[in-house]
């Protein structure tokens, strides 16, 4: 498969970035180490560069009809400025991938998808789309970059005319920022540390990426890579789509149930309203390591006679917590928070316990 690249690539190279493959794209992977990145977001300031997202743009008279038909969420309950966190089930009670959806205006509405999934989610929305709505895949033309942590608002506030500090959490502006006419800021991320992300042409990429590097000097702001971005995530217990969710998985169990909403039908919403009738035959559980050991995805879990009851979906040395954290499926019985359950890591049996995500408390 051919390899894209983002417009930014040279400056992260400069910038002294390892890049590696992800998802089709050649991302910066790390500049440091991913533990002073992970520390750099989670208590002060830092700058992704995932420009690799895409994004799709729905207008028309019946673009909310045809949102509502393929996300499991109640876009309904959007208004502008508003963005929502959804899923789009696959017809077979699956997941063909997580994504925002972001409304512009009544007949307009912005989806930001996974890198991985752009081409699958296009053609799955689009065969959906019988009802003369206007698609444009603009994931090619679009930069993204999400600066995250506590002191993000002060960092930015020079650039742009919105107020930061009283932006709402999943709420946006279009506004002008960097001397940039037009941009999207809005207050979501996937770090749980606070912050922003920024939507740009990339024709304003290198502009506003440089404005914000300079407004961040005073607060310590760094570049930081797609390593410390994974281990921020899972200290907060958000899923990946390819790890954590899938085609394959089960919404209900994942977790998502909380964007699943029964007051409309959408795809699947009859199976799964049966499903959670039924009850869930498996759950996706965080869990903390009591032995030293490092879980990592695919490591089996077990009980504690070794018995099989599923694989870490997601797993990593939490910097924060500094001790072993992970995700994965596990039958509802071992469920629990309190729990007991191993890890079997090379051979050996490490102990572990369920417990509520997020792992690192805000």
């Amino acid at each position: 498969m051919e390899i894209k690249h983002i417009p930014l690539e040279p400056i992260h190279q400069q910038l002294g970035a390892k890049m590696v493959p992800f998802a089709g794209y050649l991302m910066p992977v790390r500049y440091s180490s991913d533990i002073e990145e992970h520390q750099t977001v989670r208590n002060g300031v830092g700058i992704f560069d995932v420009s690799h997202m895409g994004e799709f743009m729905l207008r028309g008279e019946r673009a909310l009809e045809l949102i509502q038909k393929v996300s499991a969420n109640d876009a309904s309950l959007l208004y502008d400025g508003k963005v929502q966190y959804s899923y789009l089930p696959n017809g077979r009670g699956g997941v063909v991938d997580d994504l925002l959806i972001y409304r512009l205006s009544e007949i307009e509405y912005m989806l930001v998808v996974n890198a991985s999934n752009i081409e699958k989610d296009w053609n799955w929305i689009s065969s959906h789309n019988d009802m003369g709505v206007e698609m444009y895949n603009i994931s090619d033309d679009m930069c993204l970059f999400a600066v995250q942590g506590p002191l993000a608002a002060q960092a930015l506030q020079p650039l742009t005319d919105a107020k930061l500090d009283s932006m709402s959490y999943y709420t946006f502006e279009k506004t002008n920022f960097a001397g940039q006419a037009n941009i999207i800021v809005s207050a979501t991320g996937y770090t749980g540390a606070g912050g922003f992300e920024i939507y740009v042409a990339n024709e304003q990429a290198e502009r506003v990426f440089n404005a914000i590097m300079e407004a961040g000097k005073p607060f310590g702001i760094k570049p930081i890579g797609l390593g410390a971005r994974d281990t921020l995530r899972l200290e907060m217990g958000y899923c990946l789509y390819g790890n954590d969710i899938s085609d394959e998985s089960c919404p209900l169990a994942a977790g998502l149930g909380w964007v699943t909403k029964f007051s409309k039908d959408f795809i699947d919403s009859e199976v799964l309203k049966l499903r959670k009738a039924e009850g869930v035959a498996q759950k996706l559980i965080g869990f903390e390591m009591i032995d030293r050991g490092i879980p990592r995805s695919h490591y089996e879990l077990c009980d504690a006679d070794g018995n099989p009851l599923g694989e870490v979906t997601s797993g990593t040395q939490s910097p924060t917590l500094n001790k072993g954290i992970g995700m994965g499926f596990v039958p509802t019985a071992y469920s629990k928070p309190g729990t007991e359950i191993f890890v079997k890591v090379r051979d050996r049996l490490l102990k572990a316990q369920v417990v509520k995500t997020p792992f690192v408390k805000k």
